[in-house]
């Protein structure tokens, strides 16, 4: 069964931060960090979160 994860995106015109929660209802929700707001950073941070078959 896949795992789904919400990702939480807070933009602004140099960084992006980042907050996850896991998918159940009441699930943790977590600061994960802030990451450049450039296409190759995001697309490395999907990457990572989707890891392991997570529904993101």
């Amino acid at each position: 069964m896949r795992r789904s994860m919400f990702i939480g995106l807070d933009v602004h015109k140099a960084t992006i931060s980042v907050a996850v929660a896991q998918g159940e209802r009441g699930g943790e929700v977590r600061y994960w960090g802030t990451i450049p707001h450039r296409p190759e950073h995001i697309r490395k941070l999907v990457e990572k979160l989707g890891a392991e078959g997570r529904h993101l």
